[in-house]
């Protein structure tokens, strides 16, 4: 994210009367000073990407939050983007900071929407696993994950967090061994995470579904 759109998160999340503020008043609190033109296309931006809701002429600029919208006779969901997560190695960061809101229809959510969040997927190394039918994880997919889903099982599909680094893969409890494995389900060959007690490692939640890129 770019470094004015942040400054203008924070200041919207502590200024109740932002709103109300000219676009030359905000390019000025962004340093960008005499040039409004910035400072509304930065405004423009968070808006395109979900994170707010803008009428510069009703002078309304407010933080969008996860939830219903009903702007239309289906609820809208605005379900929070925490950024990518690595379907190959564990190389990408989790970042739990929401980075934009996907707005989708409530009806090919699951049930349960307290705690869900989505991540997209980069790699290939799920590419064979089915989360709903006829649906694969594929590269830039759009992947749902239930943040409060505690009680994992072998078989499950999970962002499994190591080093503070993200990826999707399939769990699996090796007790004999007292270990815990992640493997990959790919057309390409990827060798298992074998995870063991004390290494910097947690499940950050369960995937339980798709929306293809």
């Amino acid at each position: 994210m770019h470094r004015i759109q942040q400054q203008i998160l924070d200041l919207i999340a502590t200024h109740k009367d932002f709103g109300s503020y000219s676009l030359r008043k905000i390019a000025e609190m962004v340093g960008a000073e005499g040039k409004p033109q910035t400072a509304k296309y930065h405004l423009q931006q968070l808006e395109k990407d979900g994170l707010i809701q803008m009428n510069l002429e009703a002078k309304v600029i407010k933080l969008v939050k996860r939830g219903y919208a009903k702007a239309s006779l289906s609820p809208i969901y605005s379900l929070p983007v925490a950024g990518s997560a690595n379907c190959g190695p564990a190389t990408i960061f989790a970042d739990q900071n929401i980075e934009q809101y996907l707005k989708v229809s409530s009806s090919i959510l699951p049930r349960n929407k307290k705690g869900l969040y989505a991540l997209i997927a980069d790699g290939d190394s799920m590419n064979l696993a089915e989360v709903e039918k006829g649906k694969t994880i594929e590269s830039g997919d759009f992947v749902l994950v239930d943040s409060e889903y505690t009680n994992y099982k072998n078989g499950d599909i999970v962002v499994a967090v190591i080093d503070g680094m993200a990826t999707i893969k399939r769990y699996k409890e090796d007790k004999i061994n007292n270990m815990i494995v992640l493997q990959a389900e790919s057309t390409h060959k990827y060798l298992p995470i074998f995870i063991h007690e004390g290494d910097d490692f947690h499940v950050s939640g369960k995937v339980v579904g798709i929306i293809k890129n």
